[in-house]
């Protein structure tokens, strides 16, 4: 199994991908770097521990476009080392390729990042490393795989959490996530809730999740009469869909589906009151 460090200055971005990371039954550990600093900070760590030390890191999966020095800047450094981390490049840009893998790249992900297209570089960082398949993810990507040293391209879509960095209003009832150049409507009666990540949010379904770059604050506004309530600064959830309410040692929760989700003292009473209102009609 993996053990992974993925490099983004974007917070809500590299949230998404450890996200992804993290879901992958073949990944050991997964932890994130906000810069070029600290993931260099990180790997000289990992170099001094050893290939099978507490701190080892077997893949940095890397954004090029950064503050300071850039993701093709750090690979150059890591190349100087006798025996560096393997790198998958992850990134909006398709210009860079021929640079990723003039670096001896094992692959490069393009943004938006799709879940089968990271299962592919994990399945050719494993294949690389000597490392066996593990878990459903593998047949997942040993059907979607493309021919081994190519660039990252089109790939089939499945139902599964998504990523996305736009969002607009096809009709009143869906809203529209944009994934690698394909619209997708999401049914707003489909959303169960709604998690803040800076100027991002991550819209929670059933099937899985959506992140679309508008703030929380802005679905609050435009989706109350569609009963989405805030409970808290980072969540915004539709009322409908709260199965239990929990009052314990002085703080307030709710459950939806299989998530529990804090309620802050703030919007605590206005929440039980919206609920009993519900509840007797």
């Amino acid at each position: 199994m993996l053990r992974v460090l993925a490099v983004d200055d974007e917070k809500p971005l590299l949230e998404e991908l450890l996200y992804l990371l993290r879901s992958d039954p073949r990944v050991r550990s997964a932890e994130g770097a906000s810069d070029a600093t600290e993931a260099l900070r990180r790997v000289t760590r990992a170099l001094e521990s050893g290939p099978d030390g507490a701190d080892g890191i077997d893949v940095v999966f890397l954004d090029i476009h950064m503050a300071g020095l850039t993701g093709l800047d750090i690979a150059r450094l890591l190349a100087g080392f006798a025996r560096p981390p393997l790198l998958v490049f992850v990134t909006a840009h398709e210009g860079f390729a021929v640079q990723a893998f003039d670096l001896k790249a094992v692959d490069y992900v393009l943004k938006p990042v799709r879940p089968e297209r990271l299962a592919e570089a994990v399945r050719r960082a494993c294949e690389q490393l000597g490392r066996s398949e593990e878990g459903p993810a593998a047949a997942v990507a040993a059907a979607d795989a493309p021919p081994a040293g190519t660039p990252a391209g089109p790939a089939p879509r499945r139902p599964a959490a998504e990523v996305t960095v736009t969002v607009a209003d096809r009709t009143p009832d869906q809203i529209a996530v944009e994934l690698g150049g394909v619209t997708r409507f999401v049914a707003i009666a489909d959303i169960s809730y709604v998690e803040a990540q800076g100027d991002y949010a991550r819209l929670h379904t059933d099937e899985g999740s959506h992140l679309v770059r508008i703030p929380v604050s802005t679905l609050e506004e435009r989706w109350a009469a569609r009963g989405f309530v805030r409970i808290h600064r980072r969540h915004l959830v539709a009322l409908a869909r709260i199965d239990e309410l929990r009052l314990e040692a002085g703080t307030t929760s709710v459950r939806v589906g299989a998530a529990e989700l804090q309620v802050s003292r703030r919007h605590a009473r206005e929440l039980r009151d919206l609920l009993m209102r519900q509840a007797t009609g």
